[in-house]
């Protein structure tokens, strides 16, 4: 018994490390596909390396992102503890070499890695130059999907990741909320620098749109984050006012095999006490509710709405004290 719990223990530590890889691998190439060759600043660390890798083309994207890791690193394991420092201080060190390693490998030449010229990238075969909101959206998928994946691993990417897990710790500010009022301060700077061609001589004609494509990145990698943290909502809270209790009582109790709640509601114009019922089901059984009702009691009254987080028996289980809140 002892030797099956070390191995599925062993396992578990495997796969959450292979997770953290996968998680920093996905976000990397996001920005060496999709955002670094467009001048998008989607905040973060990196989107301020791109913002810096226009003033000082011969130094990479995620070079810089060490120089701003390391500091930020370290507030994580004095702040967060040793074991989530640990996980931290990997994937925010192996992101930046993944990033750089990619980008020589997807151009052709080391002036090719300076200008980031998307028409060179990949022989051209990944140009978006013409379809900037197709490559905003690919990347802010992709970043969303990354960083919470290694979220889901209690680690982060580095960077304003740490940023937002502090306020998220100390002000109560939700992870993905956090993620992208932090992220919104690095734009400033990628429309100074790209948009006002501060430091670099002359601005992009395109800059404006940068900076709106960079800010509609920020907020669908904040979603998707969200989503990738919590999951979409399939519950549906129902509020149902029947005559006919019994047949539904049994109804839901033997077909759906659920349970419910009967609280005690009093009518406004009649003033008459009534039994409400309280029944939180998946999305997909509203339909059957629906018919249902109507066929016990075509006169009886149904509210239904979204349950956006569901714990107990039968649904998702309580978060752990530690646990990012990320919606």
């Amino acid at each position: 018994m002892k030797h099956q719990f070390s191995v599925k223990a062993a396992w578990q530590t495997i796969r959450s490390w292979l997770l953290i890889f996968l998680g920093c691998s996905i976000m990397g190439a996001a920005f060496v596909l999709f955002i670094n060759p467009y001048n998008f600043v989607p905040g973060g660390v990196y989107g301020l390396a791109v913002v810096l890798h226009n003033i000082f083309p011969s130094i990479q994207v995620g070079t810089f992102g060490y120089m701003f890791d390391i500091p930020l690193m370290i507030a994580a394991v004095l702040i967060f503890g040793g074991k989530f420092g640990a996980r931290t201080i990997v994937a925010a060190a192996y992101t930046p070499g993944f990033m750089n390693l990619l980008t020589t490998m997807v151009y052709p030449s080391r002036e090719a890695v300076e200008s980031l010229d998307p028409a060179l990238l990949l022989g051209g075969n990944l140009n978006l130059s013409n379809d900037l909101m197709m490559a905003g959206l690919l990347g802010s998928i992709l970043i969303g999907v990354g960083v919470g994946i290694v979220v889901r691993q209690q680690a982060t990417t580095g960077g304003t990741d740490i940023v937002a897990m502090l306020l998220n710790k100390y002000c109560g500010i939700k992870f993905s909320s956090g993620v992208f009022y932090a992220d919104g301060f690095v734009v400033l700077a990628g429309l100074l620098v790209i948009g006002f061609g501060l430091f670099v001589g002359e601005p992009d004609p395109s800059g404006w749109l940068l900076t709106i494509y960079s800010l509609l990145i920020i907020y669908a990698s904040s979603r998707m984050l969200a989503y990738v943290l919590d999951g979409a909502s399939y519950d549906k809270l129902l509020f149902i006012i029947t005559d006919n209790h019994e047949e539904l009582k049994r109804f839901i109790l033997e077909d759906l095999e659920r349970s419910a709640t009967y609280i005690r509601a009093r009518g406004m114009y009649t003033d008459a006490e009534r039994e409400m019922i309280f029944l939180v089901i998946s999305r997909k059984e509203v339909r059957q509710v629906q018919q249902k009702i109507k066929q016990f009691d075509p006169r009886a009254f149904l509210v239904v709405t979204d349950a956006y987080d569901t714990y107990g028996e039968g649904f998702k289980p309580f978060p752990d004290d530690d646990a990012l809140q990320a919606e």
